[in-house]
């Protein structure tokens, strides 16, 4: 559930984790998921399919985006700019970057973009995951991208193996000596709160980590399908959930880098 509190803003619960008032309602759960499946597609995968056009760094007005998201989905006729606000700003994985009333994905994208993202504090060590089978030719060849336009790093060891799960249920990690590839002329990106961006990854920076994980882990949490979403269907019980007041946020959050 998404709710918005007076005094410290936008959360996803049911009470503030700060003060624990019961707060502002938002969206319930399912609209959620579905509003934020929306805007993860026409943000990284078919702007044109919404009749979106990102600029050459992956940017979109929000009224824009609010009145796509409208015209095609009738349920969301309550749909305003401060909704993605605070769906952007309560991201758990910072997918999202809003500057200056426009909003841009800041990973995940198989549409060309040129995400002007920061180079600084990239940590020592970055992580990959890949499956038994990928790990000795990746070793030998390097890190190239598949089915996105970058290759996704993480930030740590038990982030790659939740993110390689959804893959294989025992992922191989890789080291990624970042300081060597920096040092060798590659740029590596900030992106997600988790996630770093390269064009590729050769293999003389490429290390299988042999360091404890987690067991069990826990659950990966899927990523957008690349697929146009459907509205979703009345509730269970036939009714609607209330929508908020259509009024500007009490606070407007600059995104994340």
């Amino acid at each position: 559930m998404l709710k918005e509190c007076v005094q410290h803003g936008y959360f996803r619960g049911t009470h503030c984790p700060v003060c624990g008032d019961e707060a502002r309602f938002f969206m319930d759960d399912r609209e959620l998921d579905h509003i934020a499946r929306i805007v993860a597609g026409i943000l990284r995968h078919f702007p044109p399919r919404y009749g979106i056009s990102l600029d050459p760094q992956g940017w979109v007005p929000l009224p824009r985006l609010v009145q796509a998201i409208r015209s095609q989905h009738r349920a969301y006729g309550w749909l305003k700019a401060h909704h993605l606000i605070a769906l952007a700003e309560t991201d758990p994985k910072g997918r999202y970057e809003i500057r200056e009333e426009r909003i841009r994905a800041t990973y995940g994208h198989t549409v060309d973009v040129d995400l002007d993202l920061p180079t600084d504090h990239i940590p020592e060590t970055l992580y990959y995951p890949v499956t038994q089978e990928e790990a000795a030719v990746v070793l030998e060849i390097g890190l190239r991208p598949t089915d996105r336009k970058k290759v996704h790093l993480s930030k740590t060891a038990v982030d790659a193996y939740n993110a390689g799960r959804v893959r294989t249920p025992e992922p191989v990690i890789l080291e990624v000596d970042t300081k060597r590839a920096q040092e060798d002329g590659l740029v590596i990106r900030r992106a997600g709160k988790t996630v770093f961006l390269v064009d590729q990854v050769p293999s003389q920076v490429l290390h299988r980590f042999e360091g404890e994980l987690p067991a069990p882990p826990p659950e990966a949490e899927p990523e957008p399908a690349h697929t146009t979403p459907s509205s979703p269907g009345p509730s269970p019980s036939g009714g609607s959930s209330p929508r908020p007041r259509s009024r500007p946020p009490s606070r407007r959050p600059e995104g994340e880098a």
